[in-house]
């Protein structure tokens, strides 16, 4: 990745309509590092088949979609598993595996796509779980917990590895009201070390205290992507 070129580019992308559902029209989006940009979508699968789109998950029937200054489509599996290592996630349906402990499911995709070792990344996310309210990590199944301890612990999950890219899916119903200025405190330590934020909400409330900070604005309707003023 060069000096000054976007983290996140779509360009004139047109995802199949076949796989996704969303309009075969072309989406064109740039973050740079240490930019936010808001994507208002009421629709919970339309963002997250985005959020997939933006991950290099969908396939294209035209155009380039490219993070760090790589193509995904050019992309082999291991390189691609170490890229999307670079990516932190907060996913609305979260993808959590009742077969392990919370704890496993925070560390298992930072394992799986790093090289760190185990003894630094347990440290590390438990020193994320006490910036969310934990005061150790969850040990307990993900279907044993509330709805506010599982939003915290995506929140966990996310941040985990110093993420050049944080995709968040809306989960400001569920996060405790305790736990958003630490969300929005990480996310701006986050920024400020270059890692750039496509963050996809539901309605104003949600990123309304963030406003100032935000350098795009988008909405994701049946139509396909478009502007809006930052305002």
């Amino acid at each position: 990745m060069t000096a000054n070129a976007p983290l996140l580019e779509l360009r004139n992308v047109v995802p199949s309509f076949e796989e996704t559902g969303l309009m075969p029209a072309p989406y064109n989006l740039r973050i740079m590092p240490g930019e936010c940009a808001v994507v208002d979508c009421r629709d919970f699968e339309r963002a997250a088949m985005f959020a997939d789109l933006c991950s290099g998950m969908v396939s294209l029937t035209q155009g380039t979609i490219k993070f760090m200054g790589l193509d995904w489509a050019a992309l082999r599996d291991r390189q691609l598993n170490a890229l999307r290592g670079r990516i932190g996630r907060i996913s609305r349906n979260s993808s959590w595996l009742n077969l392990f402990g919370t704890h496993l499911n925070i560390m298992l995709p930072h394992l799986y796509h790093t090289i760190d070792p185990f003894d630094n990344v347990v440290l590390h996310a438990t020193e994320l779980g006490h910036r969310f309210g934990f005061p150790g990590l969850p040990t307990s199944a993900p279907d044993r917990l509330s709805g506010a301890d599982l939003a915290r612990a995506a929140c966990v999950r996310a941040f985990m590895g110093r993420p050049d890219l944080l995709v968040l899916e809306d989960i400001s119903d569920t996060l405790p009201e305790e736990n958003i200025l630490p969300f929005f405190e990480m996310m701006t330590a986050a920024r400020d070390r270059g890692c750039g934020v496509l963050w996809f909400v539901r309605s104003a409330a949600a990123w309304h205290e963030y406003r100032k900070a935000v350098n795009i604005h988008m909405r994701l309707l049946d139509e396909g992507l478009f502007p809006m003023r930052v305002v």
